[in-house]
This record gives C-alpha cells, sequence and structure tokens, in this order.
C-alpha cells in the first residue's frame, strides 16, 4: 500500500501531517509533482518529479495507483480516476472521495467551470484553516487505522 500525493498543488501544512503519519506507519509516502520537491530524509518518504505539462503529474499518478493505495488531491477528476482503479481520495481539506459522492462533485467541478468560461468569477476556495487540518489529519488517521494488521 502506498500513499501518493499530488504535490504540485498540496499546502505545506498537509505534507507536514503526511509526513509524520508516513514515519509513524512506515507506510511508503510518495509525491508526485512537476518540480522538485524537498521531502525530509527517510527511507518510506520519496518523491517523484515528471514533466511539466497539463495534467501529466495525475497521468502518473493514476498510471502508478494500485487497489488500496491512498491519494491525497484537490482534484476532482484524478479523484475519480483513482477511485475507478480501486484506489482511495482524500482532499486536503479531509473530503474522502467515493463510488457514492465523485459523481456529484465531478458535476459541481463542470458545472463550476462552465461558469467561469462565461465570465462568471467564483472565486477559488477559501485558504485552508485550523478546521481544515484538524479534518484531513482525521480522515487520514481513519485511513490508516483501517489499515492496521494485527500481529
Amino acid at each position: 500500500m502506498t500513499i501518493w500525493v499530488d504535490a504540485d498543488a498540496c499546502p505545506t501544512m498537509i505534507k507536514e501531517i503526511l509526513y509524520r503519519a508516513a514515519e509513524r506507519t512506515r507506510e511508503p509516502l510518495v509525491l508526485v509533482a512537476n518540480q522538485p520537491l524537498r521531502t525530509p530524509p527517510s527511507k518510506v518518504i520519496s518523491s517523484v518529479q515528471v514533466e511539466s505539462g497539463f495534467d501529466v503529474a495525475d497521468d502518473e499518478i493514476v498510471r502508478r495507483v494500485e487497489p488500496g493505495d491512498l491519494v491525497i488531491t484537490s482534484d476532482i477528476p484524478l479523484a475519480a480516476e483513482v477511485i475507478e482503479k480501486g484506489g482511495d481520495a482524500i482532499s486536503g481539506r479531509g473530503e474522502r472521495f467515493t463510488k457514492d459522492n465523485i459523481k456529484g462533485r465531478l458535476n459541481i467541478r463542470d458545472f463550476m467551470d462552465t461558469m467561469r468560461a462565461s465570465g462568471i468569477q467564483s472565486g477559488g476556495p477559501p485558504a485552508l484553516n485550523q478546521r481544515d487540518r484538524m479534518a484531513f489529519a482525521n480522515e487520514l488517521d481513519r485511513w490508516l487505522a483501517r489499515r492496521i494488521k494485527p500481529d
């Protein structure tokens, strides 16, 4: 099992939570980005740099993800592809994407894209706050706890 991170847009505070969790649980953590990344020295934390380009990092994650892996992303289409391959996906705000909610999230995303294309400025999501950080850490811990194997 591997935890994959769509790292180009992943906030530092979320990466720090992931680093601590990977070290604590010894679960492999791989950050994928189209720029060089600094990661702490670790046997379980690594990074993959891909070429620049639209969705190149997303495509690399989809290519490598396996059933049971976790992907950290706020990219709804990426989350949908991960779920389709049998993986799990959590946003940096702690929202767990599932087979039950991903279609609705894709519809909302497509609607917002249409609105922006027509000139309506909706602004982006608000900056992450402490509540978002806690929601993410709690959802990550729940996901990790489901994978702990008894000795």
